[in-house]
C-alpha cells in the first residue's frame, strides 16, 4: 500500500482522498485547523452520497458504471458499494503536518487557489518532506514553476489536476515544470492510472492546463452576461444546455466548483484595465463577494 496525503479537504481534496482510499492507499487528509474539519464534513458527506447514488444506478444499469470504477474484472456493484463505504471510513484526518508527511509516497497539495496560501503550505511542508515523496499540486489555474522553489525539491514536484466528480469524470492533467525530472513525471502518470484515473500529459507548462484554459473563459463569459443584466443564471444555463446538449450549464458548474474558488480565480484579472478587459471582472468579483458573504450559491444556499 502506498501512503498518500492530501493537503486540503475542499471539493476536490475530499474526492481525491476517496479515490485513493478506494484503490487501497493508506490515505490521510491534512487540515490547517479544527474549523477546517467542520467545513470539510459536508463535502465528505456529499462525496459519500454522490458515490453511492452512482453505484446504485450502476447496479440497476451496468452501462452507468462510473469510469473511475471500471477495471478488467467484471463490475460487481454490491462489492463496489461495500468497498466505497469502507474506503470513506478508512480516511484519516490530521492537523499535524509532520505526521501527515511522514513516510508519504505521494503528497497532493489541494489548498485554496490563493498563491500565498500555497507558499505558506510549502514552507511548512519543506522541513518534513522526505526524499522519496512525490509532491503534486492540484492547482486549477496556477503554474507549478511559480512554487517550485518553495518545495525544497523541485525535481519531485509537478502538477496533477483532477476534474470534478473524479470517479466519473476520471480525467487527470499531468504537467511538469522546468525542473521536474522525467522519473517523477513517469511516476505521476503511473500513480494516476493506479487510482482509476485517465491521464493526459502536458508537454509544456500552461496556466489552466487543458481543461481550465477552455473552462475559465467560458465561466467568465456566463458571469459577465449575468452581472451586466443581460440574462438570469437559469436562462444562461438553459441556453447553453439546450444549444449544445451539455449536461450542465455554467452556473451549475460554478456551484459545484465553489464560489470561493471562482472568486480567487477571477481576482487574478481584476487589475486589467477596463478598456482592454474582455469581461467585467470587477463586477463579477463584487457579485461573488456578496454571495459568499451571504452563504449563497446560484441555485440556493451553500450546502
Amino acid at each position: 500500500m502506498k501512503k498518500v496525503t492530501i493537503a486540503g479537504g475542499g471539493v476536490l481534496g475530499t474526492q481525491i482522498a476517496f479515490m485513493n482510499a478506494y484503490n487501497g492507499n493508506d490515505t490521510t487528509i491534512w487540515l490547517r485547523s479544527e474549523g477546517s474539519i467542520g467545513r470539510m464534513e459536508p463535502k465528505m458527506k456529499w462525496v459519500h452520497d454522490a458515490v453511492m447514488a452512482d453505484l446504485e444506478a450502476a447496479k440497476k444499469n451496468p452501462a452507468l458504471v462510473p469510469a473511475g470504477f471500471k477495471t478488467d474484472e467484471p463490475f460487481d456493484a454490491d462489492q463496489a458499494i461495500q468497498k466505497a463505504e469502507e474506503a470513506l471510513k478508512a480516511i484519516k484526518i490530521t492537523l499535524d503536518l509532520a505526521e501527515a508527511a511522514k513516510d508519504a509516497d505521494v503528497i497532493i497539495e489541494a489548498v485554496s487557489e490563493d498563491p500565498q496560501d500555497k507558499i505558506e503550505f510549502y514552507n511548512k511542508l519543506k522541513p518534513n518532506l522526505e526524499e522519496k515523496t512525490l509532491l503534486l499540486t492540484n492547482s486549477s489555474s496556477m503554474l507549478p514553476s511559480a512554487f517550485a522553489k518553495y518545495t525544497g525539491d523541485p525535481s519531485r514536484y509537478l502538477a496533477m489536476h483532477f476534474a470534478n466528480h473524479i470517479w466519473k469524470e476520471n480525467l487527470v492533467e499531468i504537467m511538469s515544470q522546468p525542473e521536474t525530472s522525467k522519473e517523477a513525471f513517469d511516476e505521476a502518470v503511473a500513480y494516476a492510472h493506479s487510482i482509476g484515473m485517465d491521464p493526459v500529459e502536458l508537454h509544456k507548462e500552461k496556466a489552466g492546463y487543458l481543461l481550465n484554459s477552455m473552462l475559465i473563459p467560458f465561466l467568465m463569459a456566463a458571469q459577465d452576461l449575468y452581472v451586466t443584466e443581460v440574462a438570469s443564471p437559469e436562462d444562461i444555463d438553459k441556453a447553453w444546455k439546450k444549444g449544445t446538449g451539455a449536461p450542465r450549464g455554467p452556473f451549475e458548474i460554478l456551484d459545484i466548483v465553489g464560489l470561493p474558488t471562482a472568486r480567487n480565480i477571477n481576482h487574478q484579472f481584476v487589475n486589467i484595465p477596463d478598456e482592454v478587459a474582455p469581461f467585467h471582472y470587477k463586477l463579477i468579483e463584487k457579485q461573488l463577494d456578496k454571495m459568499i458573504a451571504n452563504g449563497e450559491t446560484f441555485y440556493g444556499k451553500k450546502k
